[in-house]
C-alpha cells in the first residue's frame, strides 16, 4: 500500500512505522483526497479518533491526526498532516459522519477550523470561552478566573 501511493502522491507522502503502529505523514492540500482513497480503495470504513497535538515554537504549530479502521482488514493506520496557525482543514463529514463531534472538539480545544463542517460550534465549553485550552500556551487559570466571575458571580477556587 506504502508503495502504490508513494509512487501516485510523491513527495506530499511519507509512511513511517512507530511502535507497530503505521502513519501516513500527508500534505494537507493532499487530505480530503487520500482520506477518501483510503475508504474506499483501502476498505478504512472507520474513523476511531481525530484529534491534534500543539507544538507552538514551530512554523506549523499543529499536528493533525485521524485514526482509522478497517473492518474488513482488522488494521488501524494513522494519517497526519501539519497546518500552521489560523489555517484549516477540508471536513472529513462527508466521508466518515462520525467525525463531527470529533472535528468539534479539535474546533474546542485547539482553535483548528474545518471548512465545510455542517455545525463547526464549540462541543465542550461554553460559547462565550475565550481561547481553547489544549493548546500549550493557554493560561487556563486566567480564562477561569474571568468566566466564573463574569458567569457565576463568584471567585474562582483556582
Amino acid at each position: 500500500m506504502v508503495e502504490k501511493y508513494k509512487c501516485q502522491y510523491g513527495s506530499g507522502l511519507d509512511a513511517q512505522t512507530y511502535l507497530g503502529q503505521n502513519y501516513f505523514t500527508v500534505d494537507r492540500s493532499l487530505i480530503p483526497d487520500f482520506l477518501r482513497l483510503l475508504r474506499d480503495e483501502e476498505q478504512f470504513d472507520y474513523c476511531v479518533d481525530l484529534t491534534a497535538a500543539h507544538y507552538p515554537k514551530r512554523e506549523k504549530q499543529f499536528d493533525v491526526f485521524w485514526i482509522l479502521y478497517s473492518f474488513a482488514r482488522n488494521e488501524r493506520i494513522r494519517v497526519k498532516t501539519q497546518i500552521a496557525d489560523g489555517e484549516s482543514l477540508p471536513s472529513s463529514f462527508s466521508i466518515w459522519p462520525t467525525t463531527d463531534w470529533l472535528e468539534r472538539e479539535a474546533y474546542d480545544m485547539f482553535g483548528i477550523k474545518f471548512d465545510g463542517h455542517p455545525g463547526l460550534k464549540r462541543i465542550l465549553l461554553p460559547d462565550g470561552w475565550k481561547g481553547h485550552p489544549l493548546r500549550k500556551d493557554y493560561d487556563i487559570l486566567r480564562q477561569d478566573k474571568e468566566w466564573v466571575q463574569i458567569n457565576l458571580g463568584i471567585e474562582s477556587g483556582q
